[in-house]
């Protein structure tokens, strides 16, 4: 099996791996549940002190938390990784999407969006992007894939079926148009949801067989909380996150290591402001 255009084919990997492909096949069937509540109180006074300054008044915590995960990203590559046909690769992009409402109502149309995120990006440069894209969907100026998804919606259901069916082959055998893909969400690294925005908490969301995502995060609202620091309860502004991500392209030690570094990145915001790709070297712990 040669590369796909969207990725690189795993040539180097170990007998477990290449296995757990065949015993696992599907994507949906091999996620794992993770879920983290970390300290925001130092991101939440970046953002603050962002706000009295009139040039970034408009980054918001999702623009922070999307920079926080591309620079994770680019520092624990294994996360851009995916299976198809049960084959490995490594995605040739890092790319964030989301799917974003034009108004917050019951009724309103949702718009899949795509961000990616180059090597140079930073929390200004990737605040600028988002906005970016979101205005299109206020301006109406919908994506190739919305359009072709409003048009089958309204098909008769033999006919969807022959379609999904149709799409799902093209699909595994890297056949679908770019022009399809490359605003499509299911195409790419990570799929963000934001429920914080709108008073909710994190909650687990499945992974589909469809496209290439391999890892899915919610997150929640950030607000007080009591933990314990150094044997004293303190308050602490928290925020909790739930990510769904396919088990086969790490092991769970890579994934715990992952988790302890979107950590840091959090509590040291500043590191939102260098190039994404920057190598990140955690603090060893005091004996």
């Amino acid at each position: 099996m040669k590369n796909r255009r969207d990725g690189r084919k795993v040539k180097d990997l170990d007998a477990l791996h290449r296995l757990m492909a065949h015993i696992k096949s599907s994507r949906a069937d091999s996620d794992i549940y993770i879920n983290q509540k970390i300290d925001m109180t130092k991101l939440v006074e970046y953002y603050e002190k962002l706000q009295k300054d009139e040039r970034y008044k408009d980054i918001t915590y999702f623009h922070l938390f999307c920079a926080a995960l591309g620079k994770l990203i680019y520092n624990r590559p294994l996360l851009n990784r995916f299976i198809v046909n049960k084959n490995y690769y490594d995605r040739n992009k890092v790319t964030i999407s989301f799917v974003a409402k034009k108004e917050f109502t019951d009724e309103s149309e949702e718009s899949f969006q795509l961000i990616e995120i180059n090597e140079r990006d930073n929390i200004f440069s990737l605040s600028e992007q988002i906005k970016g894209s979101v205005e299109k969907i206020r301006t109406n100026q919908a994506h190739e894939v919305d359009k072709l998804m409003n048009f089958i919606g309204k098909m008769p259901r033999w006919v969807i079926n022959i379609f999904i069916a149709i799409i799902n082959w093209a699909d595994r055998h890297d056949l679908l148009p770019s022009s399809l893909t490359k605003d499509l969400i299911y195409y790419s690294t990570i799929i963000v949801s934001n429920l914080g925005s709108i008073g909710c908490g994190a909650i687990y969301h499945n992974l589909t067989n469809f496209g290439t995502n391999s890892i899915l995060m919610t997150i929640g609202e950030i607000k007080d909380d009591i933990i314990v620091v150094n044997g004293e309860p303190v308050v602490r502004k928290m925020c909790e996150f739930g990510v769904n991500a396919d088990e086969r392209i790490a092991n769970g030690f890579y994934y715990v290591q992952t988790i302890k570094l979107f950590d840091y990145i959090l509590q040291n915001p500043h590191l939102l402001e260098e190039d994404v790709n920057k190598k990140i070297e955690l603090p060893k712990k005091k004996k």
